[in-house]
């Protein structure tokens, strides 16, 4: 039988290089600040980002909550895209943890503009919460990747900075938008008061996220990291395999957006088959079934029978994201194989 192909991109498994790093790695006592390999790593992202500090996080969905409660009080409302993984994916956290009301507000393509927000944002009433951030997530997952430029970025900053609202990036999959943007990742975080990023995902580390600020705003998120369970202790062998993950990350993630766009061509010549978005931005490819084909769970089951595996997000669409573990074959693999069930049509 051939070997599970996993298009998500959670399914990275750490390289030799990796594993090799994680081996040797020295480590210390992460929540004393004596692990020095947690703390290099800090200190790169940190200057990726152009940001003072960072803090390392077991989880993207920690580090987003960690940075609402930096940001807020209890009672405080927050702005979230309506489709966004803080709205939708996160268990409730923003209000069941942190205590705040969230707010969704459906961007253009998953991408929210001062126009969508700028309604939003009103005086002080005592009968309202108070918006005190916004967030913003780049990219947008349900949107197939869609990217959030740096012009749209100055332009939340300058609305949101008359509003006395913070700004927080979940960048998850951020330095995916700095390539389809041809940009550098910190004109991505520099008008934002906090961003995350994965370090495991498409870069292939274990697990982990960086969250990064202010140092003020970092020394929150650490306490916040503690309270929430989230202080390790010898992290560095995790830590060590997001450095090589860092250290090519741009041919890494280039290679991963060309196989999502040719994935793309290739789904979409198959019949009573759509794409989107087109042009592919990033790495994740929606694709929709007509009404002709069998529902896509169903479809994802029977792909999954011959081991491939991917998301049915909706009664007619796929979700194929790309990643360093799926390669030209594997492309090959899954058109194939959905263009079997479909022939096969409905059971």
């Amino acid at each position: 039988m051939s070997p599970l192909v996993s298009f998500y991109d959670t399914a990275t498994e750490p390289t030799e290089a990796m594993r090799d790093a994680m081996r040797d790695a020295p480590v210390g006592d992460d929540v004393y600040g004596h692990d020095p390999t947690v703390n290099e790593l800090e200190e790169r992202g940190a200057e990726l980002l152009g940001k003072e500090e960072a803090v390392f996080m077991p989880s993207g969905t920690m580090a987003n909550l960690a940075a609402v409660m930096a940001h807020t009080c209890r009672g405080d409302a927050v702005l979230v895209e309506a489709r966004s993984h803080l709205a939708r994916a996160e268990a409730g956290g923003l209000a069941v943890v942190a205590g705040c009301m969230p707010v969704p507000v459906r961007g253009d393509r998953g991408i929210l503009g001062a126009r969508h927000v700028e309604p939003h944002l009103e005086p002080p009433d005592d009968h309202r919460a108070s918006v005190r951030l916004l967030c913003v997530e780049n990219t947008h997952n349900r949107a197939g990747g869609t990217a959030t430029p740096p012009e749209v970025m100055r332009e939340l900053r300058a609305l949101c900075d008359g509003w006395d609202v913070r700004i927080h990036v979940d960048g998850a999959r951020l330095l995916n938008a700095a390539i389809a943007l041809d940009v550098v990742p910190s004109a991505l975080a520099a008008d934002a008061d906090s961003v995350c990023f994965a370090l495991s995902k498409a870069l292939g580390a274990p697990v982990g996220s960086l969250l990064l600020g202010s140092r003020r705003f970092v020394t929150a998120a650490r306490r916040n990291r503690k309270l929430l369970g989230g202080g390790m202790r010898q992290a560095g062998v995790v830590a060590a395999a997001a450095i090589v993950g860092l250290e090519d990350w741009r041919r890494r993630l280039e290679e991963d957006h060309r196989r999502a766009a040719r994935l793309a061509d290739m789904l979409e010549a198959l019949p009573g088959v759509v794409t989107e978005p087109q042009p592919v931005p990033t790495n994740i490819v929606y694709c929709h079934i007509d009404s002709s084909g069998p529902l896509a769970q169903d479809v994802a089951d029977r792909l999954l029978e011959r081991e491939i595996f991917c998301a049915a997000t909706s009664s007619r669409t796929l979700r194929f994201v790309t990643h360093c573990q799926i390669g030209d074959d594997d492309l090959q693999r899954l058109a194939t194989a959905l263009g079997e069930i479909l022939e096969e049509g409905g059971e």
